[in-house]
């Protein structure tokens, strides 16, 4: 199988004179799981809108397989973006929404699943927040583009629907770049082949859990 890269650069974004990301370079391929970390106000989900053109940056550049894909209408079949909001309308369906949206050669596998079945036809305005969630995961990670940005992904799941999603995500990775960020660092790092953690508008690679220590993003002895 080909393996595809994604590479950003140049990315620097202000806000109110607020330097949240300079400078910024990533890298993703194809069968990789990148975990990005940071603290509140750091600028991850900044970094992930700007990437999938949901937010303008000056001087961004992209480039897919090392073809310059600056123009958004370029990128929008090759990036997907799962932000934190609702994004799917509430008068749909669960099962219609999932029609509109899955490939039909992937309906019966995305319907093999015992915990959507229950929900099937429900309207989504009745979901409560993690059903919803789980869904909006799930139908991201079903499209056909090459990468794929999750913002808090676990965010309102249950323990069973985490584990669910990251089978999920781990498969899916086999021939997608995966980049996530999620407040449950302990669920990026186990599923992340690369850790980056964003301080200061700064990438920084993590090899160790120490470095998270190190640079503040964790306290010891607790959080090990």
């Amino acid at each position: 199988m080909k393996k595809h890269i994604l590479e950003v650069s140049g990315i620097q974004k202000k806000f109110s004179d607020k330097l949240v990301l300079s400078d910024i370079y990533l890298k993703i391929g194809t069968g990789e799981i990148v975990g990005l970390l940071g603290h509140n106000g750091s600028g991850k989900s900044t970094l992930l809108k700007i990437i999938s053109c949901n937010l303008t940056a000056s001087d961004k550049s992209i480039f897919i397989d090392g073809v310059s894909r600056n123009n958004c209408s370029e990128v929008v079949n090759e990036i997907s973006y799962m932000c934190q909001d609702q994004f799917i309308p509430n008068h749909l369906s669960v099962l219609r929404t999932i029609e509109l949206s899955v490939a039909k050669q992937k309906l019966n596998l995305f319907y093999e699943d015992d915990f959507l079945k229950p929900f099937l036809r429900q309207k989504i305005k009745n979901l409560s927040f993690g059903e919803l969630r789980y869904l909006q995961v799930k139908l991201v990670l079903f499209n056909s583009s090459k990468f794929i940005l999750l913002d808090e992904p676990f965010s309102g799941l249950s323990p069973k629907m985490i584990e669910i999603i990251v089978q999920l995500i781990k498969e899916n990775s086999r021939e997608k770049g995966i980049l996530i960020t999620d407040h449950q660092y302990e669920n990026v790092m186990k599923i992340s082949t690369i850790l980056l953690l964003l301080k200061g508008g700064k990438l920084h690679k993590i090899n160790e859990k120490a470095e998270l220590v190190k640079n503040g993003y964790l306290t010891r002895p607790a959080d090990f």
